[in-house]
């Protein structure tokens, strides 16, 4: 059984990228900036934010954070979101997910220019993935891929279970492990809520991308002997044993699973970190395409 370490790649990526930066620098080019608007205080994007602009000093990056509090106005945030459409030294920004219950999320991902989106939640941007066509990937799947490639985990052919359809993970991995590339020619089937005989369909897959968002759902007897598990699920989990309170959990038990795959991501240092370094890898992009 091989760890995918996703930690470990992120890093290598990260490296890779201010490599690049460095050489920007060098020839007197502009440095890749990227922004991101963080509304309210919730916990756990915080974090992240956080995360992202650390990553950023840490590769060379600029990066700007707008923080804006939990009243925020929906007039008033996507006022914010068209400056930085507007602003040339903005290679890419970010508006951070969940947003408070009075903005429509649907409309902000609207406003945001596709040309700068390096989340890639844009109907441009998703659009054009699923027509195979250059764009931005959404950072977890692009991660995911990224993950698959560097292992040389062989992917063609293999029959993929996704369990979960959202926008931002189940579906567009869906259709980047059945595309044409490296980490794909795949055969996919979508699971969810309303699935029946789920267990029955993972037990006949080669690989699983767990993102359901039911801590440790995913069981060993819902696997057969030399899965490749992807797990995209962290939920806090009480635990008095901890000095937190709690521990983080995948949407795979990892202990009765882990003894049957060939390959498995931890949770967490697993997708976490990828998701990052694919962000920052968009951002890139963005910097390259604007010149």
């Amino acid at each position: 059984m091989t760890i995918l370490d996703g930690k470990k790649v992120s890093n290598d990526i990260k490296e890779e990228i201010a490599v690049e930066v460095s050489n920007m620098v060098a020839n007197g080019e502009k440095v890749p900036h990227l922004a991101a608007i963080l509304v309210g205080t919730d916990g756990a994007s915080m974090t992240y934010v956080n995360a992202k602009v650390k990553a950023c000093e840490k590769i060379g990056f600029h990066s700007t954070l707008i923080d804006l509090p939990e009243e925020t106005t929906e007039d008033v945030l996507l006022q914010k979101i068209n400056e930085l459409n507007t602003n040339d030294d903005i290679d890419g920004f970010i508006v951070q997910l969940p947003l408070p219950k009075h903005i429509d999320e649907q409309k902000v991902l609207m406003a945001i220019d596709p040309n700068k989106d390096v989340d890639g939640f844009h109907p441009t941007n998703v659009g054009k993935m699923a027509l195979d066509l250059p764009t931005f990937l959404p950072a977890t799947p692009f991660g995911i891929m990224e993950l698959l490639e560097r292992y040389n985990v062989e992917t063609s052919g293999k029959n993929v279970v996704v369990m979960g359809r959202s926008h931002i993970v189940g579906r567009p991995m869906s259709i980047l492990m059945s595309q044409k590339r490296k980490a794909g020619d795949a055969t996919v089937t979508v699971v969810h809520s309303r699935t029946k005989n789920l267990a029955e369909i993972t037990r006949g897959a080669d690989i699983i991308v767990a993102a359901i968002g039911i801590s440790e759902y995913l069981t060993g007897d819902m696997v057969k002997d030399g899965v490749v598990v992807i797990d995209v699920g962290i939920t806090r989990v009480p635990d008095d044993t901890k000095k937190a309170g709690y521990r983080l959990a995948g949407d795979v038990d990892f202990a009765s699973v882990s003894p049957k795959a060939s390959f498995i991501t931890p949770v967490p240092g697993g997708v976490g970190p990828m998701t990052i370094a694919m962000l920052l890898k968009n951002t890139l992009l963005a910097r390259e395409r604007h010149g």
